[in-house]
């Protein structure tokens, strides 16, 4: 096969039971993308016809819909007599399961970090309303060193869809009890699953042993599975805790929302890094420290992951002189934590504190050329982001919006204030 459509095939990249995966090149949007095609008789055999088509429509119909850093884009479908095929985006650092060998475990830091994000993906997923219903090590693609991929949505349960959803899918060893007895789902059943592939992760076996469906079914309904930490002893009794809620039978018991599994390996990555340098931001830090910046307000999570890729962070001890009067500048900062005074011609003019940003002058009024109109200087031990312009241009148009909106209500906030003060004398 030479060409699927306008994509020239430059390799094929796998097989299962009812499609294969190709390596393609988009010649309009010169990028790489991997596209399933599925094969002609699973449209077509009438025992599984009705199954394969509504698992190709559901992934079909999230072209475009589910845009986030941590999820595989749908940039496409096609559905036609001869050829139906899905175009995703294209990753190249192969699934988790290599990972879930005893003899190639990541370490337990970096499979907490992995997860969290797993965590940050699906959230994002189900305020969308949607449900993946099939996670897996399969399902999650390793993109570059730190980042994840959740891939594979044609099992997903649309919750905001008029049509009938199929039951009775998924993977019997990550299904949930409430999947395995077809009990209406909501995000919970991902959170065991997710629990499930954390659990293998972290010991590089399957919380439950059998010999066949039937039996994993039994002992996932009836069996406590041991803790992790009885398998390998490096592992902190917070992340026990973790797995072992995650994994509960009973929805009571188990996490309620995304955000409650994210809070709690946030606050093991934490104190992790707490005992390591302090220059050291894990992912899941910074991602927690912007959400919760005022001025990141009106900013989704998609973008705040942006906002990551772009910035800069450091540990400033007091003293450390941040930007200097008289001097151009093509960056601003953002406070993550501790203090800053600004100082013009020797006199204090302000302290800020945690949330605000300085230097932004640098961003706003840069095709006039921005000269610092004073030196800023950290009054405490401080987190500081820094965002270069030229890094900012490459982020979206609506993560460059959203910056514009929040330097616009600073800029009115701090002219109110000035008038406030005028009127005052």
């Amino acid at each position: 096969m030479e060409k699927i459509g306008k994509y020239q095939v430059r390799k094929k990249l796998g097989e299962g039971a009812t499609s294969e995966v190709y390596l393609c090149h988009d010649p309009f949007a010169n990028r790489d993308v991997a596209i399933k095609v599925v094969f002609p008789d699973s449209l077509t055999d009438d025992e599984n016809r009705n199954l394969f088509k509504k698992l190709f429509v559901t992934e079909a119909s999230l072209a475009g819909k589910l845009a986030h850093p941590h999820i595989v884009q749908i940039y496409d479908a096609v559905v036609d007599e001869g050829i139906s095929y899905v175009v995703m985006e294209y990753v190249d650092g192969g699934t988790l399961e290599p990972h879930c060998n005893p003899d190639a475990l990541l370490p337990v830091n970096r499979i907490v970090e992995l997860i969290f994000k797993c965590t940050r993906a699906l959230d994002f997923a189900n305020r969308a309303g949607v449900i993946h219903r099939d996670i897996k090590p399969a399902n999650i693609l390793l993109h570059g060193e730190t980042d994840i991929k959740i891939s594979d949505f044609g099992s997903a349960l649309i919750t905001t869809s008029m049509v009938t959803q199929v039951s009775g899918i998924g993977s019997p060893a990550y299904m949930s009890p409430q999947q395995i007895k077809e009990h209406p789902l909501t995000l919970q059943t991902d959170i065991y699953s997710l629990g499930v592939v954390m659990y293998q992760l972290l010991t590089g076996q399957l919380p439950f042993q059998a010999s066949n469906n039937f039996s994993m079914m039994y002992q996932i309904t009836n069996v406590e599975p041991q803790p992790p930490s009885s398998l390998r002893p490096d592992i902190p009794p917070a992340v026990d805790q973790i797995v072992r809620r995650a994994m509960q039978k009973e929805l009571e018991q188990r996490y309620q929302n995304w955000d409650e599994f994210s809070d709690d390996l946030a606050a093991v990555i934490s104190s992790e890094a707490a005992v390591q340098k302090k220059d050291a931001f894990a992912d899941s830090e910074k991602f927690n420290i912007l959400r919760d910046l005022p001025f990141f307000t009106h900013f989704s999570d998609a973008e705040l992951w942006e906002v990551m890729r772009v910035s800069s962070w450091q540990y400033c001890k007091p003293g450390k002189a941040l930007m200097f009067e008289g001097q151009t500048g093509d960056f601003f900062c953002l406070l993550a934590s501790g203090e800053v005074k600004v100082i013009k011609q020797g006199k204090l003019l302000n302290i800020l504190n945690a949330g605000e940003c300085f230097g932004e002058m640098a961003y706003i009024s840069r095709d006039s050329g921005s000269v610092r109109t004073a030196d800023v200087v950290t009054l405490s031990e401080a987190r500081v982001i820094t965002i270069r312009n030229e890094d900012l241009d490459r982020a979206s148009d609506i993560c460059r919006h959203k910056f514009d909106r929040a330097f616009m209500a600073i800029l009115v906030e701090r002219l109110s204030l000035s008038n406030t003060r005028l009127i005052g004398v």
